[in-house]
């Protein structure tokens, strides 16, 4: 699947619209553009660094490809940002991880966790008119990648744990839930580090100008990760951690009463 589905775009000649002087502002107000080129930096270099080490010439391939498409993501921003002429801090020298598959897990573990939430936040810019739809639709082949990416993985974490012997699966799954908890609590305090103080994960919605509550926000994260995954092989593994996750905070979460007829994402689910 994942060989299949590659989309051989080149950032090079992606054509940025030239934007109106309030969308100009709203894009390059961004406080995620450092934080997203290293992201991507550093998982490009994780991704091919584990491919080194493969003897399986298949999931070798994969996984080589999918470091080339972390790396494109990173050319992408770059050409972005470069033509909207957003100042970016110098990045720091990208190294590799200790463990070479031990940084694939990361990265893979840490992309499950951004790709969710970007889903709903990028749905939201685009129902709000943060983002203009021509520029909505130049980014769309990044966001649809990154799903593909975390279902690539999830699949990648139950093959792996199959062909592994008894006990090297439990260390095996140990080393999954300490790289999760990792993950999980280095994204809280990003989150909070993220725009001077500020909580974007959590206050993404009122940067991009949406209308919705907290739990509405959830529910959006949760449909669009839905109606992306849709587009696959239905005999794939989806990601379902965080899924789970947010549905077990959306079910103590209480629900905010609306006076006006607005509908949420719930309502359109």
């Amino acid at each position: 699947m994942f060989l299949d589905t590659f989309d051989p775009y080149k950032p090079a000649i992606i054509a940025w619209p030239e934007l109106e002087p309030d969308a100009f502002k709203r894009l390059t107000s961004l406080p995620i553009w450092d934080l997203a080129v290293q992201t991507e930096g550093k998982a490009a270099l994780r991704m091919k660094y584990y491919a080194e080490t493969l003897t399986d010439s298949l999931v070798k391939e994969a996984i080589a490809l999918n470091g080339f498409e972390e790396q494109r993501h990173k050319d992408v921003l770059h050409h972005m940002v470069t033509f909207y002429g957003i100042k970016l801090e110098p990045e720091p020298p990208y190294q590799r991880w200790h463990g070479p598959e031990q940084g694939f897990m990361r990265t893979g573990f840490g992309e499950c966790f951004d790709s969710f939430f970007a889903f709903g936040l990028f749905a939201l810019a685009k129902r709000s008119g943060f983002f203009p739809p021509v520029l909505v639709e130049t980014f769309e082949p990044v966001i649809q990648e990154e799903c593909r990416h975390i279902l690539f993985f999830t699949n990648w974490v139950k093959w792996h744990l199959r062909n592994l012997p008894p006990l090297r699966r439990v260390i095996f799954l140990g080393w999954c839930v300490r790289v999760f908890i990792d993950i999980a609590r280095d994204r809280l305090g990003t989150a909070k580090d993220v725009g001077g103080g500020e909580n974007f994960t959590a206050k993404g919605h009122e940067e991009l100008g949406a209308d919705i509550n907290p739990r509405e926000l959830l529910e959006e994260c949760l449909i669009e990760n839905d109606r992306r995954m849709a587009r696959y092989d239905a005999r794939l593994p989806r990601p379902k951690l965080v899924p789970r996750l947010v549905k077990i905070a959306l079910f103590f979460m209480p629900r905010v009463k609306r006076s006006d007829k607005t509908e949420t994402a719930g309502e359109r689910a």
